[in-house]
């Protein structure tokens, strides 16, 4: 990962932003990433995973308080604890703001089709879905059941939602070239 958008993601966290990490092949590192931002979260500020320290969405939201909660997926299908959908998010996304962030993952090819999982899928109002400030995409070299290597594709800055799509602004791209090296 280039070191300016090792910096942003790393500021992101130490800010308290709500984020989001997104890649569309399993195996693309998406939990690696959010877990490398929630350490650079201000010390003693909180975590709470969903699923891992319970299900009571409310009282995770308090537990939070000054620090993060983590989806671990935004999914249909519930293959693993923390993988929620529909009323769930709704109630997390509300729950987010001023003294609660949120660290969420998902299978997404971009900014558009992640929110459309977010606000389509799952109903959340595009106020609550407009506090992730950051969208992360990751990519997979190789076959996506053994990469050979994983990479930041492209970092967005989400600055609103409007029926359902984000205002998002490119703040990094990967070149597909990789002589030529990533732009920033």
């Amino acid at each position: 990962m280039p070191r300016p958008i090792a910096s942003t993601l790393r500021e992101a966290a130490r800010a308290r932003r709500s984020f989001l990490v997104m890649a569309v092949p399993r195996l693309a590192g998406k939990s690696t990433v959010k877990a490398a931002m929630l350490a650079e979260r201000p010390k003693g500020a909180p975590v709470r995973t969903v699923g891992e320290d319970g299900d009571d969405i409310d009282l995770l939201l308090t537990q939070s308080a000054n620090g993060y909660i983590d989806i671990p997926e935004i999914s249909q299908h519930p293959v693993a604890p923390g993988y929620i959908w529909g009323a769930p998010v709704r109630r997390v996304f509300a729950g987010i703001g001023k003294t609660v962030a949120l660290a969420v993952a998902l299978h997404a090819a971009d900014p558009d089709e992640a929110f459309e999982i977010i606000c389509g899928g799952c109903g959340v109002p595009d106020a609550d879905a407009a506090k992730v400030s950051l969208v992360v995409y990751l990519g997979s070299l190789g076959k996506w059941q053994a990469p050979t290597r994983r990479a930041v594709e492209a970092v967005h800055e989400i600055v609103g939602v409007r029926g359902g799509k984000p205002i998002a602004r490119a703040i990094y791209q990967r070149d597909a070239d990789a002589s030529r090296g990533p732009r920033t």
